[in-house]
């Protein structure tokens, strides 16, 4: 048999009777990086020479039959970090701290099986977690496996074998016409009123609110572009762009929507002049004080939540706002395409399992529609 060439690798048979295979993985932190597999025969220690030498090629992690989920966990949020949002991966990685390392970071990956993650997830739910958190678990778990998978490191993804706990379906909370009327007057004068005049009249994000800019608004031609999101990171607060293409959308103003904004951007004027030279103009609709973005928490706190109770309000959250917009609108009889258009979701069927509560009204006017229609052609003839 032929001797392997320089970067082939090698496999020899222990005194034991083991069969090992090696390959070179050149030199790492001032020392030379050898990959060690084990196997029963030589057909096993070729199969794992060849998948060693193609990860190698691949630019892969070393393959390590001893490699603990939470070693693998570890390499594939830092994998992660550079593909996701901040947000996004601050959320990973606190789920991976939180609630996977110390139930199943332990086990060696290889060794990780259905029956593990049944055991996990039956942890948490008995921990308090909510069916929908340990759903999003599941779903980080299926992603990681994945790609531990496609790496090599395991020879399937266990999460795909697993059936998470099915959510249970809570009704969102939205403000009826009447109320949302109270509100929009009770904030008349706020110096944010023209930010809750648009979060109820385009369901836009708080998000997406927060970071908008006077360069997407157009007052003459009664529409704004919405562009991107304000995310929290470690170092600050970042404009990201919104998640999708559907998300990057022009939504038409309302006419309360352009008073309120012109309103807004002659006191903006005077917040600068009373500011001077601390104010720093970052062009943004929405800033706080000094011309910055505005800390969400302080909007809830300081704004938001005093609001509701001077209204005498229910205590809503702020996303509330964005589902009462599209409760309105497609109680007005608004097409739902264009409500989820507006709202910037990926598809209408978003939009219609969301808000099925108004659905039935609609079918209820649109078949009172038909039966007038259909009335008047018979009583005619």
């Amino acid at each position: 048999m032929r001797k392997r060439g320089q970067g082939e690798g090698s496999i020899f048979q222990r005194k034991d009777g083991a069969w090992v295979a090696q390959v070179d993985r050149g030199w790492q932190n001032g020392r030379r990086v050898r990959e060690t597999l084990y196997a029963k025969t030589r057909a096993d220690a070729r199969a794992k020479l060849t998948a060693a030498l193609k990860a190698k090629r691949d630019g892969l992690p070393i393959f390590d039959e001893r490699r603990t989920v939470a070693a693998f966990l570890s390499e594939w949020l830092t994998a992660k970090r550079a593909s996701v949002r901040p947000s996004t991966w601050r959320r990973y990685e606190a789920s991976v701290r939180l609630h996977l390392l110390p139930n199943i970071g332990h086990l060696r990956l290889t060794q990780l099986g259905p029956a593990d993650l049944q055991a996990l997830y039956a942890d948490r739910l008995a921990a308090g977690l909510s069916a929908m958190t340990v759903r999003h678990i599941h779903a980080l778990l299926h992603e990681a496996l994945g790609r531990a998978e496609a790496w090599g490191f395991a020879s399937r993804n266990v999460a795909r074998l697993v059936q998470p706990p099915r959510a249970a379906r809570h009704e969102m909370s939205a403000l009826r016409p009447d109320q949302a009327r109270l509100l929009i007057e009770t904030a008349h004068g706020d110096r944010l009123e023209a930010l809750y005049v648009l979060a109820l009249t385009t369901g836009m994000r708080e998000g997406e609110l927060l970071a908008l800019r006077w360069s997407d608004v157009d007052l003459d031609g009664a529409s704004i572009q919405v562009r991107a999101s304000l995310q929290r990171t470690d170092a600050g607060y970042d404009f990201a762009e919104t998640k999708t293409a559907r998300s990057r959308r022009q939504i038409s103003l309302t006419r309360t929507a352009i008073d309120a904004l012109r309103r807004h951007r002659a006191g903006q004027a005077a917040d600068r002049l009373r500011v001077g030279a601390s104010w720093e103009d970052m062009n943004l609709v929405f800033p706080n004080e000094t011309g910055r973005p505005l800390d969400p928490s302080n909007l809830l706190r300081r704004g938001f939540y005093p609001l509701l109770a001077r209204a005498g309000l229910p205590r809503v959250r702020f996303h509330d706002l964005r589902h009462t917009a599209a409760s309105l609108m497609l109680g007005r009889g608004v097409h739902p395409k264009i409500v989820s258009e507006m709202l910037g979701h990926s598809q209408i069927a978003v939009t219609l399992d969301l808000y099925s509560h108004v659905t039935p009204t609609m079918q209820r006017e649109a078949a009172t529609a038909l039966d007038m229609l259909l009335s008047a052609g018979s009583s005619g003839t």
